[in-house]
């Protein structure tokens, strides 16, 4: 254990039990997530009506299988608006949905509809919103996607918009703003998909949230990375949440006039001796790279993202931002013991003042007010990117296949433009969106080209049946790459020039978020990726790094482009447009950043004061 985690597990362990000094409702709002109040999950799924074992789940390839279950799904009503709260025991302005953070969890079944209507109440000030549901493909329903400037305009304050898709995969995801950095003022939650399982386990815990967290405005934080110091740095995360909860030292505050609570709760987890764990996790953050693990037990992973995998063991879990991993987990210790859960923002690859959090294991007979004295299991973090592709190989083979139709390489650079504003470009072009002409209606209507407007970054692939994209960041920072209406294929990774091998070549790892680790201009490091264009519409392809995709990296890909200009919108979109432009009509939106990291330009010293300074 390094002096620093010594130290976090030492302050948490002076104190005489976990009974936290902050209620739940000031902490999390009305949400139970990291309570012994929160319910296991259905192994049987939503209704108890999944009966997929482990004996029969050969017959549900999620990628050969487009499944409705014809019976209908769940309806969620969410209303964001503003608030406070203190996760961390700090208080501070958020956005919430229904109250909570993190947000609502969404459970379906595998093939169910589910819809949720979302209502803009944000005020003080006033912003747009829109939900986008990760990892889901929307096969049917590219206008669901929740991307403003691309499938829909921004859902503008005082509206609401339904959204209706298809549980197309299965698995653990999670549903996030795509306007603004909203998502890291908690516009976030769970959403689980039940389906079949290749393994067999006792109890689902359900999701595990693990992100860093802020504690000034994202509004500001977006100001300051897209400021051009000598040497461009990443805002310093200021705790680390698991389920939206971790204790922060008050006396490391650095404004000393901000309200803050010490040992405001931790997360806690009942575990059962001899019984076998499902733990979904879920890299809900802006910036960090996480590195979980349990004390004293291991894990085995069996899916990343929407993907089941073979199942590998491990002792630490690495998760880029927007990445999940499924685990099992064998309850191997005594009935009366307690063991530390923890999860690291990766002390080599991320910029974190206090990086370590931590979440109490109890068993049956533990007392749930002590606090356990397990020691830290150690874990490699001298590689910032994912586990070697070598470890990893799907459940089901679906392999990419030969060459693809269309190759196409993408650069990723950083620098100040002629204003002096840090940006990110692919090949030369920082993205910027136009929220009030989304991509995805006008290649509808036939415009596939846009001469004038080469910040949109539009990749038209055409006919295309498959893409192959090498993307060679030379910025010294890693990325966590995600494709919006696929899993990809991951050929290869490492630094230089590809040299054409493929790891896996069979059946290579698949999945919709991929780290590829921070490079250079004379040795970069790179990613291979290919998937099939088997889904007409306009998908982004961007860094899950809030700060990075305010500074533009980002581009639009469109595939299937006669296909697509057949498909039928309907007039959700028109309207989500028609709200937007009424509202902007008499309200000006100052535009700074990229448009899906948007903010209202201010003051920085006005933000430091509101926010109580740092």
């Amino acid at each position: 254990m390094t002096a620093s985690a010594a130290a976090a597990v030492a302050s948490l362990t002076a104190l005489s039990s976990l009974v936290p000094a902050l209620p739940q409702t000031v902490t999390n709002g009305a949400s139970l997530l990291g309570t012994l109040s929160a319910p296991n999950l259905s192994v049987t799924g939503v209704d108890g009506i999944v009966s997929w074992g482990a004996n029969t789940v050969s017959n549900y390839n999620p990628y050969a299988t487009d499944f409705n279950s014809g019976r209908g799904g769940p309806t969620y009503n969410f209303n964001i608006a503003r608030g406070y709260k203190s996760p961390d025991g700090v208080n501070r302005s958020v956005i919430l949905v229904n109250g909570q953070f993190p947000g609502p969890t969404i459970e379906a079944n595998w093939g169910d509809t589910i819809t949720v209507n979302v209502c803009n109440q944000i005020t003080g000030p006033e912003e747009g919103t829109s939900i986008h549901w990760h990892g889901i493909l929307q096969k049917a329903t590219p206008w669901y996607d929740g991307v403003p400037a691309v499938a829909q305009c921004p859902i503008a304050p005082g509206s609401c918009m339904t959204y209706s898709f298809l549980a197309d995969v299965y698995g653990t995801s999670w549903w996030h703003s795509h306007y603004s950095a909203q998502y890291s003022a908690g516009v976030a939650g769970p959403m689980i998909i039940h389906g079949p399982s290749q393994v067999e386990y006792d109890i689902d815990i359900g999701p595990i949230m693990l992100s860093d967290w802020f504690h000034l405005p994202y509004e500001s934080i977006v100001d300051e990375v897209m400021a051009s110091p000598p040497n461009p740095l990443p805002p310093f995360s200021d705790s680390n949440l698991i389920n939206g909860k971790m204790s922060f030292d008050c006396s490391q505050l650095t404004n000393k006039t901000q309200q803050c609570t010490s040992n405001a709760g931790l997360s806690k987890f009942k575990f059962e001796s001899g019984k076998t764990y499902r733990l979904r996790l879920i890299n809900s953050g802006a910036e960090g790279i996480q590195r979980f693990t349990i004390d004293d037990h291991n894990m085995t992973i069996f899916a990343n993202d929407f993907v089941p995998v073979v199942p590998y063991n491990t002792n630490v879990v690495t998760l880029g931002v927007g990445q999940r991993t499924d685990v099992l987990v064998k309850a191997t210790g005594a009935p009366n013991s307690t063991f530390w859960m923890r999860s690291d923002l990766s002390p080599t690859c991320d910029a974190a003042s206090h990086p370590y959090a931590l979440a109490a294991i109890y068993y049956e007979d533990a007392d749930t007010s002590s606090v356990p004295h397990t020691t830290a299991t150690p874990y490699d973090d001298s590689k910032c990117g994912n586990d070697n592709l070598a470890l990893t190989t799907p459940y089901y083979n679906y392999a990419a296949t030969g060459n693809a139709a269309l190759t196409q390489d993408l650069t990723i650079t950083a620098a100040p433009n002629a204003s002096d504003v840090f940006l990110f470009y692919v090949n030369n072009v920082t993205f910027r969106a136009n929220y009030n002409h989304p991509i995805l209606p006008l290649a509808n209507a036939g415009n596939f080209s846009y001469p004038d407007d080469p910040e949109w970054a539009v990749y038209n692939f055409n006919a295309n049946a498959s893409v192959r994209l090498i993307v060679y960041n030379t910025f010294l920072a890693s990325h966590p790459m995600h494709l919006h209406g696929h899993n990809f294929n991951v050929l290869a990774e490492g630094f230089g020039t590809w040299n054409g091998v493929i790891t896996h070549a069979a059946n290579t790892q698949r999945r919709d978020t991929q780290l590829v680790q921070g490079g250079t201009p004379t040795n970069p490091a790179y990613i291979v990726l290919q998937y099939n264009t088997d889904n007409p519409g306009t998908w982004p392809f961007h860094c899950h790094i809030a700060w990075h995709v305010s500074g533009g990296l980002y581009i639009n890909t469109i595939e299937q482009d006669a296909l697509l200009e057949k498909r039928v919108i309907p007039a959700v979109t028109a309207n989500t447009c028609a709200s937007w432009d009424a509202y902007t009509a008499k309200n000006v939106v100052d535009e700074i950043d990229s448009g899906e990291k948007r903010m209202f330009k201010r003051d920085m010293a006005i933000a430091r004061a509101v926010a109580g300074g740092r």
